[in-house]
């Protein structure tokens, strides 16, 4: 019992010297290979690999890239933009492109559903929803058009842009897309028809041409006006839809070629004026290919044109009615084109 005192008196003792865990600061990472004291050890967050720049020997690997994904002058550009969501888009500048999601899952009590309606009510204001809808709808319809991402950029700068300045109040959306779709087409080089917008949009012709045109007058895109803008046949002219129509029908290079030679010197000698791009196009092709023997029935080439058999007939009997004008001589020497390929009007099909 003489011994059972110290014991409380000893226990702080030990307490006060028990040993503390941590980093060891004097522990390096030295490469094995070099075994250099000053080691220069490199995260390659490129490849993920850490690497010594000494003797190149990979030392570890699923390296972590812990930066920001912007880089930032804070003098320049104000806050750092690092790890706040995706890029600004500068076509939604002065609204809130971060959006709060409320989760669907309310265990069938239907209070999720109004509690998005209420949250999309007071995020955004009736515009905004209808600029966000009307950009959904470009992207949209490009995707399914096969038209790259700087015609759907083009398209929405200039639906912004009507929308602000309120040049077509009353028209449908649909009608207003597809004018602006077709307007970034023919700004972008890439040319689609009156009838292929149509298809692609279900507007009406003469919707779409009335907005067209108003677009036209607004933008001041009228022939020779603008910089950005072209002459109408040559943003759609022939000669630019025969890629699209020959890799269609699966013809060779030099058809393509040989038949934008045609379409040219039809255009010289005044053949063919005053008919539509589309039509001239499906004739020049029905024309070119029994001239170099690749033949292509009329069906064909009307279904890839999307004009009547009867076009077709016409154009090409003003083409053949005037081919040695068009057929180089050229062609015939080197035993590309035969003259007698050439079917006459009762002999088409």
């Amino acid at each position: 019992m003489a011994f059972a005192q110290p014991f409380p008196l000893a226990a702080p003792q030990l307490k006060a010297h028990q040993p503390t865990f941590g980093p060891d600061l004097a522990v390096r990472l030295i490469c094995p290979e070099c075994r250099d004291p000053n080691p220069n050890i490199v995260e390659e967050f490129g490849s993920g690999d850490l690497v010594c720049g000494n003797c190149g020997l990979v030392l570890g690997d699923r390296i972590v890239d812990t930066r920001s994904e912007w880089r930032t002058f804070a003098n320049d550009e104000g806050d750092d933009p690092s790890r706040v969501g995706a890029a600004s888009d500068p076509l939604l500048e002065g609204m809130e492109q971060l959006d709060t999601v409320i989760s669907f899952r309310d265990g069938g009590s239907g209070m999720a559903r109004e509690l998005q309606r209420a949250a999309s009510r007071s995020q955004s204001s009736r515009a905004e929803r209808n600029l966000l809808t009307a950009f959904r709808d470009i992207s949209n319809w490009c995707d399914q058009f096969s038209l790259p991402k700087t015609i759907s950029d083009i398209a929405k700068q200039l639906y912004k842009r009507s929308d602000e300045e309120k040049l077509l109040r009353g028209k449908p959306l649909d009608a207003v897309i597809a004018a602006c779709i077709f307007i970034a087409c023919r700004q972008a080089h890439v040319p689609r028809t009156f009838r292929e917008i149509c298809n692609l949009t279900h507007v009406s012709k003469k919707t779409l041409g009335q907005c067209y045109k108003a677009l036209e007058q607004a933008f001041n895109l009228t022939p020779g006006s603008s910089a950005h803008a072209t002459a109408p046949g040559s943003a759609t002219g022939p000669e630019n839809l025969l890629v699209r129509y020959c890799n269609h029908l699966d013809l060779p290079p030099n058809v393509q070629s040989i038949c934008g030679d045609v379409i040219v010197a039809a255009r010289k000698h005044g053949i063919a004026d005053g008919r539509s791009p589309v039509s001239i196009a499906g004739g020049a092709i029905y024309f070119t290919c029994h001239l170099l023997g690749k033949v292509k029935s009329l069906r064909d080439i009307s279904a890839v044109a999307g004009v009547s058999e009867s076009t077709i007939k016409l154009v090409y009997r003003l083409y053949w009615t005037e081919r040695e004008k068009l057929v180089k001589q050229e062609w015939i020497d080197e035993g590309k084109a035969d003259m007698s390929r050439l079917p006459a009007e009762h002999g088409m099909k």
